[in-house]
């Protein structure tokens, strides 16, 4: 019987296996479609469109929804304003109240909510599920949000005593008092004012619908025999009875795919429209593959017929050019017009789905700007909204990263090459890969380990016979002080005598169904249960798993790979865990769906830094959602080895950046099938200019490692990824910028060119770092050549041989196989080092070169970070920040300390105290000014000496190029050099 039992179950397993590959194997089957739902096959979605048809069929003048503002109860004191919103219900004989708040944020920003009044209370209500918490689900911010929350007490009230009797309350808030927000009682509309023009308009159209608590409806009784016919209406008809917007009958359950959700708390859906007035290009809402400024989602050439969702799923070979929703959320759009950004955050974690729709302007409108309207439906949670007037895009990412937290400054290996396939299948595989990086003399930082390095798929385990001794593989990994990264999933293989399930289980740390059991669904183990990170006491036990001498011994360069973590169910509804399984706290999964995936990830970081509290922790995750990027690094997922999903990469990454998540990438290389040696030498050229750098390939994809290729193309890759260890003194810097700025390390065109609303819609070229280095990428199968796009009137040099360009449009420009179209813009200074080492750790004490690119005027800047690379004393002030500027005024390089003399680290600056500037590179200089001695003055603690150079002039539409080789001077120190 039990070998039967066994028997049973490896067939079941092997079938679920098989139909996951399956689905991976033929992206094309219209069955793999089908596993996700679409906003028709979506109840609460498709009532809240028909809400919005309803209203877009009227004049706003008639219009009437069921909810209006109680001016009675409005008031305005210290930063907050509140009050009662009434629903006229059809089901209820008083009106349904909600509370509001708009409360006046100390960092600019503006928080307004929504929730039921009478589920916000102690008392219980009638019918309602003993076994779920009664209040709606309001916690979306705690694990997003880790800014300040304090109102503003200085905002002030600016609306006339008139006014407010009218129902109009106006308050004046943020610097200097230039934002204004503006409530109508009577249409419940709330507009936001910057400088006297509104940019943001909540409940614009009048689309806020919330439902109500209430018991389901009795069943309509069935037609009694002689009854005449249409005397007893059936439960279609008196569904069809009730008013748009609220949810009939058939929506206290949902069938889809095979699987029944009884939403035993009813429908809870949450919705709001959003207007950008002026505004047509929008951005962000990651995660998607799709184009970067959004599209719309109502049909017409171009545009999609469905709402972009919101929905952590695992969905394979994703479609490109899809509102689909994919691996992660962040419910955050910018919106962006000449010299103008605003920025919303929808905090909610259920399903989601948006709408956008881009009304035509009347041709005789004068000075009249495209607008673009949103219109945002989740399934349940409350209305939790936040709203950042700018008006820089740099001051949207600044207030959303006030909110939500910034890029965490990663250790600087994470930023070198990083080797993986599904899998490598042995010590002896490992170390023969590393081993091929030194022969080829192509530096790398970390490689990794699918799942297959497990005993029977068990997390924290090894698979002996091919893993004997992972420590000592560990150890000869960290000579070159390179990492090893192993995938660790929340799916915990239900297995007798496993104690990581056997604890797990007994102490009930896991998520568990409707009924109180604990939930099993099926992954890559088989029978499995999912740990509920959400739970406190679940996160200890998840700590205690990592702690040194219990894995991977004490070897300090583990990484950690956290994937499934949507959580990705292979026997489930959508591939996912269902809806109506208990979380901590008696929530359902449906309330936290798309912030699971981000408290998985919580628990991990949290144990590597408990393993080792004094190293940054490298964690990478798959499903994320905002304030993710506090934690690690995100890639877009299971991409194909095909050209369209390398021209689909830059846009997926652009729309990460400015939604906070700086720390991206794409496969290399494609995951599934087998790239030609043209599209895996563009993709490496490409993907050096990711965040996040990764080679990445599947199961059943040939080994593809940089040297199997041969020559020219393991040269290509080589100096691919050489170009990114060059530049990875830019790159950290950028980094470090990120983390307290929000500024993206991939910036769009609108960054550099915030005026120019011609570059608004290009996503194929970006400009990198701090480097001022713009890179378009070859995307295209058999393209050597390219047209770029400068965004304004700067000079711009070839990054390889200095031909100038210059002038706002598209400039031709050739692009051979070897050879990626970078052009670097006039006025910046980027920080390189140039000399080869094998991994990212063993530069730290290497020269630096400073490449310098003069400005139409004569002039360049730029600034340098560093530190220890790995460690947190940075945190503690062990790092050097210095800013260097070439001023056309005196022809003079500077280099200076930016921080206060207090702030210095002495002791740090000592472990570099011999890093020098090996070499300077002057682009664009006027060489007449140069003496004829051939010579330049160095000057530092107040000596000087002179300094050989070598020059060539500028010929042939190419700039001319000083070089001044070794000028003696530190990086550390302040000093000058006169040209």
């Amino acid at each position: 019987m039990a070998r039967s039992s066994i028997r049973v179950g490896l067939l079941v397993l092997s079938s679920y296996i098989a139909l996951f590959m399956l689905f991976q194997a033929t992206p094309a089957l219209a069955a793999k479609k089908n596993l996700f739902k679409t906003c028709e096959s979506t109840p609460f979605c498709r009532r809240n469109r028909e809400f919005a048809d309803a209203a877009s069929c009227v004049s706003p003048s008639s219009w009437a929804p069921p909810y209006a503002v109680d001016p009675s109860t409005v008031s305005f004191e210290s930063g907050l304003l509140q009050g009662t919103i009434l629903k006229t219900a059809p089901n209820s004989e008083t009106p349904v109240e909600f509370l509001f708040q708009l409360v006046f944020l100390e960092s600019g920003s503006v928080r307004f909510t929504v929730d039921e009044k009478q589920r916000m209370q102690a008392t219980a209500l009638p019918g309602f599920p003993d076994n779920l918490t009664q209040r709606r689900y309001n916690e979306a911010s705690k694990w997003a949000v880790v800014g300040d929350l304090t109102p503003d007490t200085s905002a002030s009230e600016s609306s006339t005593a008139e006014e407010q009797a009218d129902g109009l309350y106006k308050v004046k808030y943020g610097p200097e008092k230039q934002f204004e927000a503006v409530l109508d009682c009577k249409t419940l509309r709330i507009e936001f004012f910057r400088d006297g023009e509104a940019h943001v308009v909540l409940n614009d159209r009048r689309l806020l619908n919330m439902d109500h608590w209430q018991e389901k409806p009795a069943p309509a009784q069935p037609k009694e025999e002689g009854v005449e016919e249409g005397a007893e209406e059936s439960e279609a008809s008196a569904s069809a009875a009730v008013p748009k917007g609220f949810p009939d009958a058939s929506e206290w359950t949902d069938n889809f795919g095979g699987f029944t959700d009884k939403k035993p708390k009813g429908p809870e859906a949450v919705a709001l429209d959003i207007t950008f007035p002026g505004y047509e290009h929008l951005f962000g809402i990651p995660e998607h593959a799709d184009k970067f400024s959004l599209r719309e989602t109502r049909g017409g050439e171009g545009n999609h017929d469905q709402p972009y969702r919101l929905y952590n799923v695992d969905i394979f070979e994703y479609e490109v050019n899809s509102p689909m929703a994919m691996y992660g959320a962040i419910p955050f759009m910018q919106a962006h017009r000449k010299s103008s950004s605003v920025g919303v955050f929808w905090a909610n974690g259920a399903d989601t789905w948006i709408d956008i729709t881009k009304p035509e302007v009347a041709e005789n409108a004068f000075n009249a700007r495209r607008s673009t309207e949103t219109h945002w439906i989740s399934e349940s949670g409350i209305l939790d909204v936040y709203v950042m007037l700018g008006p820089s895009a740099g001051s949207v990412y600044k207030q959303y990263g006030a909110l939500t937290g910034y890029t965490a400054l990663p250790p600087i290996y994470a930023l070198g090459y990083h080797q993986c396939r599904w899998n490598y299948n042995s010590e002896d595989d490992v170390l023969e890969v590393d081993a091929g990086f030194d022969e080829h003399e192509i530096p790398y930082d970390v490689i990794w380990l699918d799942i297959e390095y497990t005993e029977g798929k068990k997390y924290f385990t090894w698979w002996k016979s091919m893993f004997p001794t992972p420590e000592k593989m560990m150890q000869t990994l960290a000579k070159r002080k390179r990492k090893l990264v192993t995938i660790i999933d929340p799916h915990i293989k239900k297995e007798t005598g496993y104690k990581v399930y056997e604890n797990m289980s007994k102490n009930e740390l896991a998520i568990k169904t409707s009924d109180g059991k604990e939930y099993n669904g099926w992954c890559w183990p088989g029978e499995s249960a999912w740990i509920d990170t959400l739970n406190p006491k679940a996160v200890d036990y998840w700590k205690d798993q990592f702690k040194l001498g219990k894995f991977c011994g004490s070897e300090s360069n583990l990484l950690i790979w956290n994937d499934m973590n949507e959580p990705s169910v292979f026997n489930g509804p959508e591939v996912s865990a269902p809806r109506d399984t208990i979380h901590f706290g008696n929530f359902e999964h449906r309330d936290v769906h798309n912030i699971y995936g981000m408290t998985f990830v919580n628990a991990t970081v949290q144990a590597l830094q408990a393993r080792q509290p004094r190293q940054r922790p490298f964690v990478l995750t798959r499903s994320f959602y905002s304030g993710s990027q506090r934690l690690g690094a995100v890639w877009t997922g299971d991409n194909a080895a095909k050209w369209e999903y390398l021209q689909v990469a830059l846009p997926m990454i652009l729309s990460h950046g400015v939604a906070g998540f700086g720390f991206v990438g794409a496969d290399v290389g494609g995951f599934f099938g087998n790239p030609t040696t043209e599209l895996l030498t563009r993709w490496y050229q490409a993907g050096a200019f990711y965040p996040f750098f990764r080679g990445h390939a599947h199961i059943e994809s040939k080994r593809r490692e940089p040297w199997l290729f041969g020559e020219p193309y393991t040269s290509y890759l080589r100096n691919a990824i050489r170009m990114r260890y060059q530049l990875l003194p830019s790159l950290y810097t950028a980094f470090h910028r990120a983390s307290f700025e929000g500024m993206p390390v991939v910036r769009p065109m609108f960054l550099m060119a915030p005026e120019n609303e011609e570059a608004l819609g290009i996503d194929d070229q970006f400009f990198f770092g701090e480097t001022g280095l713009l890179v378009k990428p070859i995307v295209e199968e058999g393209k050597v050549e390219t047209d770029i796009y400068l965004p304004d009137s700067q000079v711009y040099y070839d990054y390889f041989d200095q031909t100038v360009y210059q002038g706002v449009g598209y400039h031709h420009m050739d692009a051979p196989l070897e050879k990626i179209p970078i052009l670097a813009r006039g006025g910046h200074i980027l920080v390189r080092r140039d000399r080869y080492r094998r991994s990212s750790s063993l530069m730290s004490h290497d020269p630096l070169t400073l490449v310098i690119h003069l400005d139409k005027d004569g002039s360049a800047a730029g600034v340098l970070y560093m530190d220890d690379g790995e460690t947190t004393a940075f945190s503690r002030g062990a790092y050097l920040y210095r800013f260097f500027m070439f001023s056309a005024e005196d022809n003079i390089l500077r280099s200076r300390n930016m921080l206060p003399p207090n702030q210095i680290s002495k002791s740090y600056d000592k472990t570099i105290d011999a890093v020098r500037i090996e070499r300077i590179v002057v682009v664009g200089f006027d060489t007449a000014q140069l003496k004829k001695s051939g010579v330049v003055e160095s000057f530092q603690d107040r000596k000087s000496w002179p300094t050989e150079i070598e020059v060539t002039e500028a010929a042939g539409g190419k700039a001319s190029v000083v070089v001044v080789r070794d000028p003696k001077v530190l990086v550390t120190g302040d000093w000058s050099i006169q040209f």
